[in-house]
């Protein structure tokens, strides 16, 4: 089974608006592909979230998700938003959206691993004190089989991808925002990670170069096959985009060759201290 994905690289905007046009022009540029995939706060990226906050609003009524629906219902095609900030009563959600081709929201994943990080000689970077967390793991069935659905710095906590596929997924969404630094350090190297451990297809949208709210993303979108191997990247420099072919069976083929999703051992654990042995 195949299945033809137009891989986005993103320098989204501050302002629903301009990230809709910008949307708007990769669906005009999508050719034939089945599934659009979009980088992390593809809808609206602002670290002024005490402004930001003022046009967040609900699944239903935020803009770009409503467009995004619309273009996928005229375009034919199922588009998975990557994220877009949204609002549940009082709380504000880093969100993931999968909308079908006919313009339905099929599924949403609120981000569960928020990054509150302190890099050397960086401001500390807190994302929880912006948005809550999600406690909930999204598989979705869809014609192509399950889908798992994360976001960004999820990508570091593995044993949700395990249950992923352990119940059946064979692609993988890590839309995200990296930064330069964490990028080089260690993008390629997690979701090749994240692919061989479970043989499965990793999709990994990303933001790329300097944002109007003056952060910088790494880039580097990147699809990754069951075998480990870096099928596509978009580089560092500029938006873009491009469409390519993924080969689903390559899932079974992996994992046969290397069944490790069934390969686990209970065990006990025993903790040796040479201080203990001297007394």
């Amino acid at each position: 089974m195949k299945l033809d994905v137009t891989l986005v690289q993103m320098c989204s905007t501050d302002n629903h608006q301009g990230n809709i046009e910008l949307v708007k022009r990769i669906v005009q540029k999508s050719g034939n592909s089945d599934l659009i995939a979009l980088p992390e706060v593809s809808g609206l990226m602002n670290k002024n979230f005490s402004k930001a906050r003022k046009s967040i609003t609900t699944i239903e009524n935020d803009p770009f998700i409503i467009t995004c629906q619309d273009l996928a219902r005229e375009a034919g095609k199922w588009i998975h938003i990557g994220s877009t900030p949204v609002r549940e009563g009082d709380k504000y959600y880093n969100c993931s959206v999968l909308i079908t081709p006919q313009g339905i929201i099929l599924a949403s994943y609120n981000k569960i691993h928020l990054f509150d990080v302190l890099l050397e000689g960086r401001k500390a970077i807190g994302e929880s004190q912006r948005y809550t967390a999600g406690d909930v793991a999204v598989l979705v069935d869809t014609p192509w089989g399950f889908w798992g659905m994360s976001i960004c710095y999820d990508l570091r906590f593995p044993g949700i991808y395990r249950e992923y596929c352990q119940k059946g997924a064979s692609v993988i969404f890590i839309p995200s925002a990296f930064t330069v630094p964490t990028g080089k350090a260690h993008w390629e190297v997690l979701l090749r990670a994240r692919a061989i451990e479970n043989g499965t297809w990793v999709i990994a949208a990303a933001q790329v170069g300097d944002h109007d709210d003056g952060r910088t993303s790494y880039g580097h979108s990147m699809i990754v096959n069951p075998w480990g191997e870096v099928i596509a990247d978009l580089g560092g420099k500029e938006p873009c985009q491009a469409n390519y072919t993924l080969d689903l069976t390559l899932v079974d083929s992996s994992r046969k060759q290397i069944p490790s999703l069934v390969g686990s051992k209970d065990y006990t654990f025993r903790h040796v201290s040479q201080k203990a042995n001297e007394d």
